[in-house]
């Protein structure tokens, strides 16, 4: 069987973000998508209007059910929810760490609306920073982990509490014209790639990269080869994207 990564992700319904981007985007790497749902939200591809998470309990029965029936090499988080959830993936990983691990640090959604308390779980945080593999931040979530403004600091604040690698998004950041994306490892620079910034907003655009990156690391290509490939089937699958509403956010295609 291809090598599977177990997801840990809130369910949305709008298919654009969260576990259904995270099954597409690993079907599409070559690996094969488990799930563990931390949350069933309310929202559709513009908002957020609520959600309910999943007991530690339960989310922990979900994962263990499939670990001795699936060959996981790889886990990737997104939404977590609540601190609780966030302990109990801590303690997960502490009991599996051979598994690669794709750290999605999800704090608020593109469409706006909470995901969760931030501040609470900004802190929480910490507890996972030290077990990832690599980090996906976007540049709002970096500064919100890191509680600093300059990016180069924040980055380095987050490998002061632990972080290997760190993939800095720069989509939010003020720069019309195109996107660069910063891949540090160990504390320093290994690369840094451009794209043209497309028209528009894209909902679950950060959920399908790190998701595709999972599943590459999966199938055993090294860190900067996964990135690669998922910035590369991310632009593309981007440029195809479809509006579910006229002037709305845009839903990567990503078959």
């Amino acid at each position: 069987m291809r090598p599977t990564v177990l997801c840990f992700s809130g369910l949305d319904p709008s298919g654009g973000a969260g576990l259904q981007a995270d099954i597409e985007a690993i079907g599409q790497s070559g690996a094969h998508a488990a799930i563990a749902c931390t949350a069933l939200t309310v929202q559709n591809s513009q908002q957020v209007f609520g959600f309910e998470a999943t007991s530690k309990e339960l989310l922990l029965a979900q994962a263990n059910a499939v670990i001795n029936d699936l060959p996981i090499k790889a886990v990737k988080s997104g939404m977590l929810g609540t601190t609780d959830n966030i302990a109990a993936l801590a303690e997960f990983l502490g009991q599996h760490p051979d598994y690669l691990y794709v750290l999605d640090p999800v704090l608020v959604a593109n469409s706006g609306g909470s995901l969760g308390d931030q501040a609470t779980l900004t802190k929480a945080f910490a507890a996972l920073i030290p077990l990832a593999t690599i980090l996906t931040p976007n540049t709002v979530e970096l500064r919100a982990l890191a509680g600093c403004d300059d990016i180069t600091e924040a980055t380095q604040r987050l490998f002061a509490m632990g972080a290997k690698a760190i993939l800095v998004k720069g989509g939010h950041e003020n720069t019309p014209d195109h996107i660069k994306n910063t891949l540090w490892v160990n504390g320093e620079i290994l690369s840094e790639t451009t794209c043209p910034r497309l028209d528009g907003e894209y909902h679950g655009s950060g959920c399908s990269l790190a998701s595709f990156i999972a599943g590459r690391l999966a199938l055993g290509d090294t860190l900067p080869t996964a990135v690669h490939h998922a910035e590369t089937w991310l632009f593309g699958v981007l440029k195809a994207a479809e509006t579910p509403v006229p002037n709305g956010q845009k839903i990567p295609k990503r078959f």
